[in-house]
């Protein structure tokens, strides 16, 4: 019974120190193995089971997968002397744990070496190149461009020819960064601009010249409009003059069909008997010329009245 319990304890003390001596690595998680503080060893990378000295060696655990760098957003003059909020990220990865070990020992550190290096380099290239190369990447036309917008900054455009651009500006910024951190076991994959915008001086401005460019635009379409109406009136005036003159042609020549009508009607309805033509046409002279108070003093031997002296010479002597 002694025996069992002695191999009991033994046994016991032999879990304690291979549970004590073993470590497990997972896929996201790099090892650095130290020894008094001294690194033992080559850095385990590789996920699985490891073992360790117990209470001599202490495994340091750092992350294998890609982490994150959030910028402290602030104020930047460009090369124009605009000044702009900037605000940049990056990802990055510890590609040495033992040199990461070495020099910065933690991730917190490591957060504030990089705050060192990459914000300053983020200054340096933003202050070196005008605000239209840290917005665009291209000389792409945009497709925001309203037609009369596009009008009023064709000059403008010629002067924005973009030479660098934004995506070259970040590149250069990660090159700029990345000597310095090699040192500290870092590897920087990426820099990126996630915002820019204007300090509310510059913004105000930009709002009134926004404002300005779009009356401007309004004002042009308004007087293309203009320019349209007056132009659709003229052509209705003219078909109108147009259409007025050909009925007015039309009605005339129908008018001079029907009076030459009417006199050929009217010569051949007289004709055949002259003298009561001339008799009727009197008539007709009478009606309009005699009333109540006209008074003519003419010869008794007037063509005017011969009917009527006729007339009268026929009613005396019947009476």
């Amino acid at each position: 019974m002694r025996l069992k319990g002695i191999l009991l304890g033994l046994l016991g003390v032999l879990v304690l120190i291979a549970y004590a001596a073993a470590y497990v690595v997972d896929e996201t998680e790099q090892v650095v193995v130290t020894q008094f503080g001294r690194v033992s060893g080559e850095p385990k990378t590789e996920p699985g089971l490891y073992f360790k000295i117990p209470l001599i060696q202490q495994p340091n655990y750092f992350p294998k997968n890609l982490q994150e760098w959030d910028g402290d957003p602030g104020q930047i003059p460009t090369l124009d002397k605009t000044y702009i909020w900037v605000d940049a990220f990056a990802r990055w990865k510890i590609v040495d744990p033992i040199a990461f070990f070495q020099t910065v020992t933690d991730m917190f550190t490591a957060r504030s070496r990089l705050d060192d290096i990459i914000d300053p380099a983020v200054r340096n290239f933003i202050t070196s190149y005008s605000l239209i190369e840290t917005v665009r990447k291209s000389n792409r036309e945009l497709d925001t461009f309203e037609k009369g917008l596009e009008d009023i900054r064709e000059n403008e455009q010629t002067s924005y020819k973009i030479e660098t651009g934004r995506e070259k500006i970040t590149q250069g910024i990660l090159r700029q960064a990345q000597p310095k951190l090699d040192k500290f076991g870092i590897e920087l994959v990426d820099v990126k601009i996630k915002r820019v915008n204007y300090v509310d001086q510059v913004r105000d401005s930009v709002y009134g010249r926004m404002i300005a460019e779009r009356r401007q635009i309004a004002e042009k379409f308004r007087s293309e409009g203009k320019g349209e109406a007056s132009k659709i009136i003229g052509e209705k005036e003219r078909d109108l003059k147009q259409i007025t003159s050909e009925a007015y042609r039309t009605a005339e020549e129908i008018k001079g069909r029907a009076d030459a009508r009417a006199i050929e009607v009217y010569a051949a309805a007289y004709g055949l008997d002259p003298e009561f033509y001339s008799f009727v046409r009197s008539l007709e002279v009478y009606e309009n010329a005699l009333d109540s108070r006209s008074a003519l003093v003419l010869s008794t031997d007037s063509e005017l009245f011969k009917y009527l002296k006729g007339y009268h010479t026929q009613s005396v002597s019947g009476f």
